[in-house]
């Protein structure tokens, strides 16, 4: 399956549908605009084809959809058929949904997230729930004739706040929940012909925040009868490793120290297929006194920035939030976990912040054809924290041009990615 690029949606406020389908309508068709206006610049085959979009929606719009009634009827969508409804919504506007995100179950955008975003966890019956009802809505909203799709998600919880009493305790609990997601999965695409995956993300300081760790997870998940019973070991394995996957964030990556191509290759050699690329760029810069005096101003109090400094040994420093570090104050490398525009490489104006943009690009080249990575998406969801002067113009405009920059960087190492057809 040749590679699809997107963006992602939970860049856009949308603790409820109708709060969701609002900000999607005032932006996305624009950057579907603009991205149309460039490919028909260049002579395009594909423009004027619809623009791929991660769609991301909250617990509470997904309610909405399963409820009906009024709760859909204020979105402006049928009352009677919510999901046909949005499917024809989302056609009307040339949109196409090719991804899924089910990392944030509330709302990602509101006064203070910080580790809200990974509650409720994998260790939670309501992570399962709303993570099965994402896939029965993706084999609904997807394009006719799609057979693969991904649903990303967070890396089973936070490290310091999901073992609760017993770490093992909990952790068996979210193997389970991982189990039974694979289960219906598998049922799912019996039923439907449509592969949806499930793609770990590994974020910093979550209990998955290295390549090794995930590899871990699969082993411990795979040991066990309990993932699909009544079925042969070999074909066990098969469905796990079918139906459960990674999402590849690159900033989460390149924030963790990780080489990219030894984290890819960390993958492979385990048998763990990676579902989707999240493009993503993370703060970069050194502990001199210049870079602390515009460090301050990326120090927000909305998303969580976890920091990690690499001290001239090489030994690499936790840090939970940027003001921590900020206090602590370490010499060595910084990086921090600020989705940052990845089309900049230096974020302020004397230099001193830059961007790991140089991450994205390693991370492109390390890929190889047999991989069969089909889901790409562009995911700077922090635009409205970023200081002024990072961004450069709308956040339509700003969004085309990552996508536009994103093209050009995939097709130089040789990931052309394709464009729906124009149907």
């Amino acid at each position: 399956m040749p590679p699809v690029l997107g963006y992602g949606t939970n860049i856009h406020a949308g603790a409820t549908l109708t709060q969701t389908l609002d900000e999607l309508g005032r932006h996305a068709p624009r950057v579907r605009e603009l991205v149309n206006a460039a490919a028909d610049a260049a002579t395009d085959a594909a423009a004027g084809a619809p623009l791929p979009i991660g769609l991301w929606l909250s617990a509470r719009s997904v309610a909405a959809l399963n409820e009906g009634g009024e709760r859909v009827k204020s979105a402006g969508l049928d009352p009677g058929s919510p999901v046909e409804s949005l499917r024809d919504w989302f056609t009307s506007r040339g949109l196409e949904v090719f991804t899924f995100n089910a990392f944030p179950y509330g709302d990602f955008h509101g006064t203070t997230v910080k580790r809200a975003v990974y509650e409720p966890h994998w260790g939670d019956a309501r992570r399962l729930l709303y993570t099965l009802d994402i896939a029965q809505l993706a084999v609904q909203l997807c394009p006719a004739g799609t057979s693969d799709i991904s649903i990303s998600t967070l890396p089973l919880g936070w490290r310091a706040t999901l073992p609760g009493k017993s770490e093992a305790a909990a952790l068996g609990v979210a193997t389970a929940n991982l189990q039974s997601v694979v289960r219906r999965l598998a049922a799912l695409e019996e039923r439907t012909g449509v592969c949806v995956h499930l793609d770990l993300e590994p974020e910093p300081g979550c209990m998955l925040d290295r390549a090794e760790d995930v590899v871990s997870l699969f082993a411990a998940i795979l040991k066990t009868d309990a993932a699909i019973p009544g079925l042969p070991r070999e074909r066990r394995e098969a469905l796990v490793r079918r139906h459960l996957r990674v999402c590849h964030d690159i900033c989460h990556s390149a924030v963790m120290f990780e080489d990219q191509a030894i984290a890819l290759d960390t993958y492979r050699r385990a048998g763990i297929s990676i579902g989707k690329v999240q493009v993503s760029a993370a703060i970069e810069c050194d502990g001199s006194e210049r870079a602390f005096r515009w460090l301050h101003h990326f120090d927000e109090p909305r998303w969580l920035h976890q920091t990690c400094v690499m001290d001239g040994s090489g030994r690499v420093h936790f840090y939970e939030d940027l003001g921590q570090a900020i206090e602590d104050a370490p010499d060595g490398l910084w990086r921090s976990h600020f989705h940052v525009p990845v089309f900049s490489d230096e974020l302020v104006p004397d230099g001193a912040v830059r961007s790991t943009r140089a991450e994205i690009e390693s991370c492109l080249r390390a890929i190889r054809p047999s991989d069969r990575i089909a889901a790409y998406e562009v995911e700077t969801y922090a635009w409205s924290a970023l200081p002024v002067g990072v961004r450069r113009a709308t956040l339509a405009e700003d969004v085309a041009a990552e996508l536009a920059w994103t093209s050009d960087a995939m097709a130089a190492a040789g990931l052309q990615p394709v464009r729906p057809s124009r149907g």
